[in-house]
C-alpha cells in the first residue's frame, strides 16, 4: 500500500490555476481511489499500480491544456493492505492525547 501527496499544475497559465487544476482532481474523484484534497496538493492511497495510473491520467488530463507542468510527487510505501491515511494521523493524536487540526 502507498501513500502518495501529489501536486500538478501548469506554470503557463499564470498566476491563479484553479481553473486547470480542478479537471485533474476531477479525474482523481472519478477513479474511485481513496483520495484527501488538501489546499497545497491531494494524498492518495492504494497499490503503486492504481496510485501510479490515477497521476498518470491527471498528467495526460493537464497536457491536453498546457505546454509547461510543474509536479511534485511523494510516496510511502508500507508491505501490507491496510488503510494509513487516518491511522497515520490517529496514532499521533493518542501520543499527544489530544485531537489536531487536519482539515
Amino acid at each position: 500500500m502507498v501513500l502518495t501527496e501529489f501536486s500538478m499544475f501548469p506554470t503557463d497559465k499564470g498566476e491563479s490555476v484553479s481553473t486547470y487544476v480542478a479537471p485533474i482532481l476531477d479525474v482523481i474523484d472519478r477513479s474511485g481511489i481513496t483520495y484527501q484534497l488538501t489546499p497545497m496538493g491531494t494524498i492518495l492511497e492504494g497499490s503503486w499500480e492504481e496510485v501510479m495510473a490515477v497521476i498518470s491520467g491527471c498528467f495526460e488530463k493537464m497536457t491536453s491544456q498546457s505546454n509547461r507542468i510543474s509536479s511534485s510527487i511523494k510516496i510511502d510505501y508500507r508491505r501490507g493492505e491496510e488503510s494509513r491515511m487516518k491511522s497515520k494521523t490517529d496514532k499521533v493524536e493518542k501520543i499527544l492525547k489530544r485531537k489536531l487540526k487536519t482539515i
